[in-house]
Parts: C-alpha cells; structure tokens; sequence
C-alpha cells in the first residue's frame, strides 16, 4: 500500500489501467479474421504497445501544455483549453500516422495485421487513434478545471483569512499605544520649541489616524489617497528622527488611475525604519518611486540593526498575499549590500470595486 502513496506511481498506474480500457476496446472493434483471433498474436501486440504510446505521448504533451497555460493570466479559459488540444493534436497527429503506417506497410510481416485493404485499415486506425487521444484530452481538461476551482477556492479562503488579518494588524499596529505615545511625546516637545510646528504636527496626526479609520475596511484604496497619507506620515517621522531619514518620491503616473493594497507603503517604509540603524551622521534613505506605469517601488539604505531575533518578513508576506488575490503579478524582493528594495504592481482602478473574497 506504500507504494500507491508515491503520486507519480499512482499516476502511472490510473493511466495504464486507462490504456488497459482503450486497449481492449479497440480489440473488440477490430476484425481479425480466423488468424487474429488470439489474445497475444502479433497484432494484438503492435495495437496494445501503439496504444500504450500514444497515450502516454497525448497526455503528458497535453499535461506539459495545460500547466503552462495555468501559468499565463487568463489561466484555463475557453481559448486556452482550445490551444491545449491544438498542441495535443498537433504531436498526436504525426506519431500515429508514423506508427499505423509503419505497422501497416514496413513491418507488416512481423505485425501481420489481417486486413484486404491497407489503405482503409490505415484511415481507420489513425482516426480512432485521433479520437481517442481527443477523448483522453477532454478528460484531462475537466480534470484540471475541477482541480483549479478548488485551488481557486482554497485560495480565496486563506485570502480572505489573510485580508481580515492584514487589516485588524494595520490598524492595531497604527493606533497602538507604543505609536501613539511616541506621536505624544514629540508633540509635547514641539509645544516648547516650535508651536507652529507643533500644529503642523497636530493636524497630519489627525489626518493619518482619520485615514485609518476611513480605510480600515477597504483592501485597496487609490494610490493618491495611499501617497497623500504616506506624506502625512513621512512629515511625522521627519520630525520626529531630524535629519536622521531622507525620504523622496518620484511618482510618474497619474496617481488617480491606480490602486494598491491599504497602507501597504506605510509599512514598508516603517519596516524599513524598524530593521535598520540610522543617525544624524548616516542617515537612512528611503525612495518611493514608479517603474513606468507597471510598477512602484519602495527603496531603503540597507544597515541591519544587530537584534538576537531574525526578521519575519511577515508585513511583505502579508503585502503579497493581498496582492495575489487582485493579479498574478507578484511583489518582489531584491537585497544587495546597500540596497533593500520592493517592487509592487500597480493595481488598475477596477481592483477598488472587486469585492473582497467571495466563494459560493
């Protein structure tokens, strides 16, 4: 029972068990006279070893050619099942034709298949042989739709256990009293040194914590209402770590026109500002910027701060999991010597109205 738990051995096995079927099937339906009546004649033979074959050969070529349509965005629509069968049909078509032909005509004396008219014989074979293999790659489609639903809808489900997470952690993580005390603590201190700078203050800690909680239950918002905050927010760190962070962005795209996943700069750049050293004399710089209008990217100095415990990465895996949900583009990650970078895909508008997980 061991061995049947090996996947490409219980794959092999349902195929040939499938073959077994066509095998005899297509025994039934062939007339070999008086001389072709045995079960293991040389007939019999050449059909069960072209069967075996060709089976093999359509569906492995037609698996090879459905996973490299499962990796393109459209996935298995009706063309992409269409092109899938094209390619199966395309390798399909020859190797049968070889094989009867070679059956029929070069080894016939070893073959000895009992026919009057080869011709005929050959017709026959190579189009049972093509609606066959067009059978076998039905069968694989409905197999590999059925199979992409429920990884579609597994999918969904941690999505949307991901996308609750992700929103209670944002909020919580911004509201929280560490945050607030420190916002606290600084304003106190303007209020001595710099009263107006202290209002200034006051207002763009009211506008982050009004945009909190205006978003708190979108999973993506515009990118300008996501830039205007991230201002409000890059103002309260400037003030907070003077001339110890160099914050700079370069926007490129009409910012009306895309979306991205709530708060997702904010935490990019406060992880940026949480696992590494910066100072007056090095300051840390941090670029937020677009890559033509596919792309933005959030680009730290990299100096890792000397800590016991190893970064989680869980905020860039939270980022990429709400990202998996709107496209198949991913968010990547790039580290050298100096430089820590994350490039996110820019989502269009229409990710605003895309409602949040749903699984009937």
């Amino acid at each position: 029972m061991k061995l049947f738990r090996n996947k490409r051995l219980r794959k092999f096995s349902f195929r040939l068990l499938v073959i077994m079927v066509i095998f005899f099937g297509v025994k039934l339906t062939i007339d070999h006279g008086e001389e072709g009546d045995g079960l293991f004649d040389a007939a019999s033979i050449f059909y069960f070893f072209t069967a075996f074959f060709l089976v093999m050969l359509t569906w492995e070529i037609h698996d090879w050619s459905v996973k490299r349509e499962l990796k393109r965005p459209k996935s298995l629509d009706l063309n992409a099942s269409l092109r899938t069968l094209g390619v199966g049909l395309f390798f399909l078509a020859p190797a049968a034709a070889i094989l009867y032909y070679l059956g029929l005509y070069q080894l016939d004396d070893l073959c000895q298949i009992p026919t009057e008219d080869k011709a005929l014989q050959f017709r026959v074979d190579w189009m049972r042989a093509m609606l066959l293999g067009f059978a076998i790659m039905l069968f694989n489609l409905l197999y590999f739709s059925g199979k992409q639903k429920k990884d579609l809808e597994l999918k969904m489900n941690e999505l949307q256990n991901e996308v609750l997470t992700s929103k209670y952690k944002s909020l919580k993580n911004q509201i929280s009293p560490h945050f607030l005390f420190n916002s606290l603590n600084t304003l106190t201190s303007l209020m001595y040194e710099d009263r107006d700078l202290a209002s200034d203050f006051v207002s763009r800690l009211a506008s982050t914590y009004r945009y909190i909680l205006d978003n708190k239950e979108e999973d993506v918002v515009s990118l300008e209402k996501e830039l205007n905050f991230l201002d409000s927010f890059i103002f309260m760190m400037n003030v907070r770590h003077t001339d110890s962070i160099v914050i700079k962005t370069e926007i490129g795209v009409d910012v009306t026109a895309y979306a991205i996943p709530t708060l997702s700069l904010q935490m990019l750049v406060e992880n940026a500002m949480k696992h590494n050293y910066f100072s007056v004399e090095r300051p840390m710089h941090i670029k937020v910027y677009t890559v033509g209008k596919l792309a933005l990217v959030v680009e730290n100095t990299l100096r890792k701060r000397e800590t016991k415990e190893s970064s989680t990465r869980l905020g860039i895996k939270n980022i990429k999991k709400r990202y998996a949900f709107h496209t198949r583009q991913e968010v990547t990650v790039e580290q050298n010597e100096n430089i820590f970078r994350v490039t996110m895909p820019l989502l269009d508008r229409g990710a605003l109205n895309r409602p949040i997980l749903s699984v009937s």
